[in-house]
């Protein structure tokens, strides 16, 4: 089981390309086995005729030669090849040898000797002192004798030997030669399916009128056909949900302004109240700012859905403009913190959209915190996405408070559209809409940036709102 999970963690690629380099290896070490083995059997086939037939010539000229008074070593002697083979004589009792230490009567198997006495032609192979021998006996009953003769199989061993590793190296070619295969094929088969994935990223991304290209496989064109027809529907949703929020926020704009300049005729005359008619007049009051609120946080996000934000950039130095956005915010005192080495960090931003950044993580806080506590100003290097080996430079606004926190779940959910962090404390008797942090995340990500929230880094209660920026060098 643990094998199988470590194995799907590998990208569909190298899981194909090892599949193709292990189908290699077992075709190759298969082959190779088969093709050894047959070429073992061949050779020791021919190589014990081979010796059977020697043997034989070679008792049949001992026993011509065998008397009482024969020289035994001396038949022995003339008798031929002897470079590679041991002959050994059993005459009348006695052993005889040409190279009696090395391979004399010690050296013949038991049951080769038993058979051969009892008048029955035998042969054996075997390995004696770490040679390997094939040894045939013949009786020789007339003359009270037995021949013998070991013929060495090195030479079959050498050449089996270099056989394997010439196999062995063929094999790991092969299987490497099946792993490139396999890495060239299966990137012709996923080819289209990382295009699928490039696109529906660049879809999720913002790109709608993103399309793959069709023509040239008929059986591909299927699948990319299909995703630009899900792409083009897609698309048209999105605009028309985008149309009707911003058609439907435009057309409050007009009964909301009426209804403010109401309310204000009516605060003009607060005095004349009584007391329970100036409850319900800050109740409506405060209802009016909410929802005047709601519909301009609508209209922002309508328009970028509808891509109609255009950013009017400028060089600023980071700490002045953050001061004057918490100063502008209005939510009282917070102080801003910063090194001396980030008091020049210049980045090139929309001066009155960052300053509604600034603005949404203040009230955020004091929404939901209490207030913000500090605000700390950094500037990091951190690897760039696309080569995590370059550091680039980055500044980060961190807007720190002693509230409850955010959840570990609610961390990335609590910048969506309508999210007010059900998880988070007190933030289930928020009064809010949820769209502030979600205009937060779209304006920074507009200028090439991030937001993410993460617990303070001193251990104490609160949350961490974290903006990160390009610096203008690095642009």
């Amino acid at each position: 089981m643990a094998r199988t999970r470590h194995l799907h963690r590998l990208r569909l690629r190298t899981r194909l390309t090892l599949t193709f380099a292990l189908g290699a290896a077992l075709l190759s070490v298969t082959l190779s086995a088969v093709t050894w083995g047959l070429t073992r059997e061949n050779l020791q086939s021919q190589k014990e005729a081979t010796a059977t037939d020697q043997v034989l010539e070679n008792a049949v000229t001992v026993s011509k030669q065998l008397t009482g008074r024969t020289n035994v070593e001396g038949v022995i002697a003339a008798l031929p090849n002897r470079e590679s083979s041991q002959p050994v004589i059993q005459f009348e009792g006695q052993w005889f040898s040409s190279n009696p230490a090395d391979f004399g009567q010690s050296a013949l198997p038991t049951s080769l000797q038993q058979s051969v006495d009892d008048g029955v032609p035998a042969s054996m192979m075997y390995t004696h002192d770490g040679t390997p021998f094939f040894v045939v006996g013949i009786p020789l009953p007339e003359q009270d004798a037995a021949y013998y003769e070991g013929v060495s199989l090195v030479d079959i061993q050498r050449a089996l030997d270099g056989l394997a590793i010439s196999l062995a190296g063929a094999a790991a070619l092969t299987t490497v030669a099946g792993g490139l295969v396999g890495w060239w094929a299966s990137g012709r088969a996923l080819n289209p399916l990382v295009d699928v994935g490039t696109a529906a990223e660049a879809i999720a991304g913002g790109q709608l009128d993103t399309r793959l290209s069709v023509g040239g496989d008929p059986e591909l064109d299927v699948l990319r056909s299909s995703f630009n027809a899900m792409a083009g529907a897609l698309e048209e949703r999105i605009d028309r949900d985008a149309r009707f929020a911003s058609e439907v926020s435009h057309e409050l704009r007009s009964p909301l302004m009426t209804l403010a300049a109401s309310v204000e005729v009516l605060e003009n005359s607060r005095d004349e109240m009584s007391g329970r008619a100036q409850t319900a007049l800050d109740l409506l009051t405060s209802d009016v700012d909410r929802f005047q609120q709601l519909v301009e946080d609508l209209l922002e996000i309508s328009r970028f859905d509808v891509g109609a934000v255009k950013l009017n950039r400028e060089e600023v130095i980071l700490p002045e403009m953050v001061i004057q956005a918490v100063s502008a915010a209005g939510v009282g005192p917070v102080p801003v913190v910063y090194e001396e080495d980030v008091s020049e960090v210049i980045v090139l931003v929309d001066k009155r959209r960052f300053g509604r950044v600034i603005a949404n993580l203040l009230d955020n806080a004091q929404k939901y915190a209490g207030g913000a506590t500090r605000v700390q100003i950094q500037c990091v290097e951190v690897p760039e996405e696309d080569d995590p080996l370059v550091l680039v430079q980055r500044a980060r606004i961190a807007v720190e408070d002693e509230g409850n926190g955010v959840v570990e779940e609610e961390r990335e959910l609590i910048f969506g559209r309508f999210s007010r962090g059900v998880l988070s404390g007190n933030r289930v008797s928020d009064s809010g809409v949820g769209l502030g942090l979600a205009l937060v995340d779209e304006h920074v990500r507009l200028h090439g940036g991030r937001t993410w929230v993460e617990p303070r880094p001193d251990g104490r209660s609160g949350a961490r709102f974290v903006v990160e920026l390009p610096v203008a060098a690095d642009l």
